[in-house]
């Protein structure tokens, strides 16, 4: 592409370039490119991203940033479960941390989230094909996150023994009503017209169309200032939005969003009550029903940690969220259900997990709360601030 200057190896798992504009600015660019893995997120792409990323906030004549994935099946379908596991089996069998890549990984890709929740200037994500767990927590945390009509969105962590993360915490309780409790709770699925109604995405723009937006984004003229590129970025993506509207599909939430609603916002935090709302919406809808058996066959601990975390992340900081997140993750690898739901699910395939709690009926709370007590005499995200 003319006007493109590569900045690192173009086989590199993140590949970072930079665009020159109309007007002779630059649009910073990242592009996850392991599309056989869905792009899953690594530590190695965490480490290429991050330092990149805070050079071009301070840098003068970078005015924006675009995230983007290649190949057209995801953006990004989470992190890289398979490299968590491998450690905390080392660690379970040891009896001791002795591989630490497990919480390396969360606190620098919880780093990284946090960065771009409080980046100075406009952040871009095309969000087509799978976008899930540390993808999603990547695209929440742009200023302008773009779903397509091929997103495939959600936090599926109940079915692996882990919780909403990598800002799940934010953007569950930035949602309308009781739509995070239900979607962090059954990991249901939302399509494109569902990111756009529960606040996720703000436009919907065709994925036929992202070249052409690509170079929109570099035909404009950028002021070099946030407010100003901020707005005009929101008109040029309302008019792409306008011109994909014959690809939006049909919003299964806001068929759903009232019903929800009635049956779980008046119980935030009282886990029983959660549960016999949740369940009252048996039967509604076979979307809601799929989520349901989800839920049913899902971590009951998972369950409780959601239930607390949203409740407690309701006058919660942002950099406050990202330190109770990392308390949770650590205590998630240490403890059996994590790497266990990904034995069940991904290494063994047998879809058996055997969870330290036999029900979602049986949970006691002193579980669940032994996950948001601080495992370190100094919190390591002890610097984060908003």
């Amino acid at each position: 592409m003319e006007g493109e200057k590569l900045l690192n190896d173009p086989d590199a798992p993140a590949i970072l370039s930079e665009w020159e504009t109309v007007d002779g600015q630059v649009l910073g660019v990242v592009t996850l490119n392991v599309p056989k893995t869905l792009n899953s997120l690594t530590l190695e792409m965490i480490r290429i991203m991050d330092p990149q990323l805070r050079t071009w906030a301070e840098a003068p004549g970078v005015v924006g940033i675009l995230l983007r994935g290649s190949g057209e099946r995801a953006f990004c379908a989470g992190g890289d479960i398979q490299a968590l596991y491998r450690a905390m089996i080392r660690n379970h069998e040891a009896g001791d941390l002795v591989d630490d890549h497990a919480e390396t990984f969360f606190e620098e890709e919880y780093r990284l989230d946090h960065l771009l929740h409080t980046f100075p200037k406009p952040v871009v994500c095309f969000g087509n094909g799978v976008v899930m767990g540390g993808g999603l927590g990547l695209l929440s945390a742009s200023s302008h996150p773009v779903v397509t009509e091929t997103s495939r969105v959600a936090m599926p962590e109940i079915t692996i023994g882990l919780f909403p993360d990598a800002g799940g915490t934010s953007l569950l309780t930035r949602m309308p009503g009781a739509m995070g409790l239900f979607l962090g709770l059954t990991g249901a699925q939302i399509n494109g017209a569902d990111a756009l109604e529960v606040g996720l995405g703000r436009f919907l723009i065709s994925g036929g169309r992202q070249a052409e937006l690509e170079n929109a984004l570099r035909s404009n003229s950028w002021a070099g200032d946030a407010k100003t590129d901020g707005a005009m970025l929101d008109s040029v993506l309302k008019e792409f939005d306008a011109m994909s509207r014959s690809a939006r599909p049909q919003s299964r939430v806001a068929a759903n969003r009232a019903a929800i609603d009635a049956a779980l916002e008046n119980h935030v935090g009282d886990y029983p009550a959660v549960l016999a709302g949740v369940r009252s919406l048996a039967g509604r809808d076979d979307w809601i029903d799929k989520g349901l058996a989800t839920l049913e066959k899902g971590c009951p601990v998972t369950a409780g940690i959601v239930v607390e975390q949203l409740a407690r992340a309701r006058d919660m900081a942002l950099a406050d969220m990202f330190r109770m997140e990392l308390v949770i993750g650590t205590h998630c690898a240490r403890n059996p259900d994590f790497a266990e739901g990904v034995r069940a699910l991904l290494i063994d395939k047998d879809q058996a997990p055997k969870w330290s709690v036999a029900s979602l009926d049986e949970l006691p709370q002193e579980q669940v709360l032994e996950h948001f007590e601080q495992p370190w005499p100094e919190h390591p995200l002890a610097d984060l601030k908003d």
